[in-house]
């Protein structure tokens, strides 16, 4: 009688799953990518250490 757990290589794939994560992987590079090209540009005084900053924030808030 089954408990309900299955044997994970009797499943099918999921490649819609690994695909929509590398998709968010991916957004979230061009969304770094683009933070940094938007603060050099309408901060130009600002530091590579403070954009340093500023960029991993950014990162752990998504």
């Amino acid at each position: 009688m089954s408990d309900g757990n299955f044997n994970r290589a009797l499943l099918p794939s999921t490649p819609i799953a690994s695909g929509i994560k590398m998709g968010k992987q991916q957004m979230k590079a061009k969304a770094v990518t683009v933070l940094k090209e938007l603060m050099k540009e309408k901060f130009p005084t600002l530091s590579d250490e403070e954009l340093q900053d500023i960029v991993k924030l950014f990162s752990s808030r998504l």
